[in-house]
């Protein structure tokens, strides 16, 4: 924790002086940009003194770095307009040629349902436009908007695909540079033709840090590693911030690292010593843990920006979660098989009944 205590008291001031300065340049001075600006700048204030490694003793030093963390964010916002990567549309990415190629893949599977292309082609490549609106409304009305919306979900199980793939290369000390190497390489290939938004690009950095702190031994805890990534991004990119998607994907890592351990830990023994039932009710309660927790950080930020709480969240993850954690890879598999023209019916057939199982569930929940 002490890591991740040192790292929270430049980090979050830092990312409160981006918002800062960023809302404070917008072309528009209304009562949201007050409050988003006012609320980023509490929480990350609040959070720092919490964090801090002598409890309520706050040293100077620890003040004199929290201040110009805020001062070197706020520098980075006023110049971000003048980074080139500010201006990158994420659509513009998506038009680029193996994004293309990506979504014309998606298309041409022979699926008999041509909804079921549209979904495959959202979950591999962003684009939403030809989901029929009954689906997006199933997706929204049960809460489970965020599938379809590329994020750190699906880039994390194409990471997880990888390296799984290159397992073969061995556990040598080269091997296993080589297979980080291909496995960054691969998903910052993911990342850009899939157009390279903001939650996904959190995944990236996720992904690459991770990846780095491997390989050198380094402490690479969740929190850690998310608030490493947090100051990375708006660096690059502080427009970012003012990003719902950035907003959401951050405050569900948050969820993840610091509330989803303490809940998982109630459950009572221990995972090695769980028979085939325990198992079983153990990931149940994991899985429902982790819903509780992305909510408890996303609700407020889904309820200020759009008016709205997902009442069944926890349900439609349950199903959600693990439906998509398959309908990806053989999704993918599908894809890339029959474009060469190799894919067997039955491997088709299966992915059409695995969406048609998923868009069926969420029609069930959205109408409860």
């Amino acid at each position: 924790m002490k890591v991740e205590r040192e790292i929270a008291g430049f980090s979050l001031p830092f990312a409160a002086g981006v918002a800062l300065a960023t809302y404070a340049g917008s072309s528009s001075y209304d009562i949201h940009i007050i409050n988003a600006s006012v609320s980023l700048t509490a929480v990350a204030a609040a959070l720092s003194l919490a964090m801090h490694p002598a409890g309520r003793r706050i040293s100077h030093s620890w003040t004199a770095i929290a201040f110009l963390a805020l001062l070197l964010g706020g520098f980075c916002g006023e110049c971000g307009k003048l980074l080139w990567i500010s201006a990158i549309d994420p659509a513009d990415l998506r038009g680029w040629s193996i994004g293309m190629k990506m979504q014309e893949m998606a298309d041409a599977v022979p699926f008999t349902d041509r909804s079921t292309n549209a979904i495959v082609k959202a979950l591999l490549t962003g684009e939403r436009c030809d989901i029929p609106q009954d689906i997006t409304a199933a997706f929204r009305d049960s809460g489970a908007s965020h599938i379809l919306a590329l994020s750190g979900l699906h880039l994390g199980i194409i990471y997880g695909i990888t390296r799984y793939l290159t397992s073969f290369f061995g556990n040598t000390r080269q091997a296993l540079i080589a297979r980080s190497a291909a496995t960054i390489a691969i998903c910052l290939t993911y990342t850009l033709a899939a157009g390279a938004g903001a939650s996904i690009v959190r995944a990236l950095l996720f992904i690459i840090i991770n990846e780095a702190a491997r390989m050198t031994h380094r402490h690479h805890s969740t929190g850690s590693v998310l608030m490493t990534s947090l100051v990375v991004q708006l660096a690059i990119s502080p427009s970012s911030v003012q990003s719902v998607g950035f907003q959401l994907s951050y405050a569900a890592m948050a969820g993840i690292a610091f509330i989803f351990p303490w809940m998982k830990s109630l459950w009572p023994g221990q995972p090695h010593e769980d028979k085939a039932l325990a198992k079983c009710t153990r990931w149940i309660w994991n899985s429902a843990s982790m819903s509780i927790s992305c909510q408890i950080t996303t609700g407020p930020l889904a309820w200020y920006y759009f008016n709205s709480f997902p009442m069944h969240f926890m349900l439609t993850n349950l199903i959600a979660l693990p439906l998509t954690g398959l309908i990806i890879p053989s999704a993918l598999a599908v894809m890339l098989l029959s474009s060469m023209g190799l894919c067997p019916g039955f491997m088709i057939r299966g992915t059409e009944f695995l969406i048609s199982l998923l868009t069926d569930a969420l029609s069930v929940i959205s109408g409860m």
